[in-house]
């Protein structure tokens, strides 16, 4: 058998030096180890992304509900948006009412009246039968005012005015508690150290004008002293302020290592687009778990609640309430996610894949090519989409992904639209490109080309 020759890589100046010349045995040797070589990185790179990619799936459902749980304590706007529902659901409605009705009238002395009403038959001279009889009148009095109240109570429970008032007093409480936990020196309650302070000097300088506008204008006089009222004083304060900073950078930063993290394995991965599906079927299967962890919070919460304290139809509103939009995050990634794992699977080599693509390519052929029939052809411009149809796909993807990730709280609703005008657009793009109508014929002379002989003189 011949021996191999390798070259030898030329040195930096003077002559070349010899080719090596490897024996069989010595090349069948050399290419093993090359393969071994190339089998260790492999598998290198598949531990790698696989590692990777595990380390993303646990870190989806954290991020999420991390995400969720922010903007509920930091952003006042977002928590009043989700209890708002709340002043106007029936069974909440019905429990406030009935709490409210239950301590107004145990404030309601019936006894006393009935008494009152006996000892004045008494006095009036009346029988003594009647007035025996007076202090049954208790149980029917007390129900004539538990039912006037309840009407009143319900009357205004269910009127706008008392949905602005939970608006509004939603939005003191949550800002003045944000206030505390981030050390701002904004609004009336506010921490300083480990002190919670309220700042009096917005209602004493009204109570000022107040007085000058009845009538007592020395009142302008009063000086502005002592306009700070400490309320308490906790060592805790500084431990729920650092977890308060802990939660924003968790809630802003956590997503990020997510997502960085399952693009790098997808990258580090070999096989690109199967790490793609696999991580888009993964991140899917975590936001089924953490539906599934939500409904048994559900239980497990509904269950801890007494009857006595909350009907039951009521803390399952109140749950439902405060959770939907952490539901709606999960719902709206577990679509994405498929959608992900479905685009990766329609680009790859099966059977249904490549049938669904024939069967996109032949219609969007059709289409141009009855467009090019009517006279509407595209020319050199179909001809550069045809040529660089996978950049404008690209594009076009691209967009639709940026379009979500500068959407504020995308819904499912969202994704849905983001995706039909995706794919409208790619379709568009596809019968413009098959629209070019035929190509132009070289002219006579063109570079490249022999022109046509003369023809014969005479």
């Amino acid at each position: 058998m011949a021996p191999m020759n390798t070259p030898a890589p030329p040195g930096s100046g003077g002559d070349a030096e010899p080719p090596v010349v490897l024996t069989a045995e010595e090349g069948a040797e050399y290419r093993r180890l090359r393969k071994a070589a190339s089998v260790h990185h492999r598998r290198t790179r598949y531990a790698g992304a696989s590692v990777l990619l595990l380390l993303a799936l646990l870190l989806a459902p954290v991020s999420v509900v991390a995400v969720w749980l922010n903007e509920e304590v930091t952003d006042t706007d977002r928590y009043v948006q989700t209890v708002a529902p709340l002043a106007k659901d029936p069974s909440v409605q019905n429990a406030v009412t009935d709490r409210l009705t239950d301590r107004v009238v145990a404030e309601v002395d019936v006894d006393a009246v009935t008494k009152s009403l006996g000892d004045a038959l008494a006095k009036a001279g009346a029988p003594q039968a009647v007035v025996d009889k007076s202090q049954a009148l208790a149980g029917p009095l007390r129900a004539a005012v538990t039912d006037v109240v309840h009407r009143i109570v319900n009357r205004v429970i269910t009127s706008d005015f008392f949905a602005q008032a939970w608006d509004a007093a939603n939005r003191r409480a949550h800002a003045a508690v944000v206030n505390v936990l981030t050390g701002s020196d904004k609004g009336a309650l506010r921490a300083e150290g480990d002190t919670v302070k309220l700042d009096l000097g917005t209602v004493i300088d009204q109570v000022k004008q107040r007085l000058v506008d009845a009538g007592f204008e020395k009142a302008s006089a009063i000086p502005s002293v002592d306009r700070q009222i400490t309320l308490f004083h906790s060592d805790e304060l500084s431990k729920a302020q650092a977890g308060m900073r802990l939660l924003d950078i968790v809630g802003t930063w956590l997503p990020v290592l997510t997502v960085v993290l399952a693009g790098l394995a997808v990258w580090t991965n070999p096989a690109h687009r199967t790490m793609l599906l696999v991580a888009g079927v993964g991140v899917a299967v975590m936001m089924v778990v953490l539906l599934v962890a939500l409904a048994v919070a559900r239980r497990l919460y509904l269950d801890a609640v007494p009857a006595s304290t909350l009907p039951p139809d009521a803390a399952a509103s109140i749950y439902d309430t405060f959770v939907r939009f952490l539901r709606d995050s999960t719902r709206t990634l577990l679509v994405v996610a498929v959608i992900t794992a479905l685009a990766a699977f329609l680009y790859g080599p099966s059977r249904v894949a490549r049938g669904t693509r024939d069967l996109a390519r032949r219609g969007t052929g059709a289409g141009g090519q009855a467009l090019s029939r009517a006279g509407l052809r595209t020319g050199s411009a179909g001809r550069w989409l045809d040529t660089h149809r996978s950049w404008t796909n690209g594009i076009v993807i691209g967009g639709g992904v940026l379009a979500l990730l500068l959407w504020n709280f995308p819904t499912v609703g969202a994704v849905a639209l983001v995706v039909g005008l995706v794919l409208v657009v790619m379709a568009v793009l596809a019968v413009l490109a098959a629209a070019q109508g035929p190509a132009p014929r070289p002219t006579a002379g063109a570079p490249g080309r022999a022109s046509p002989p003369a023809a014969p003189a005479g």
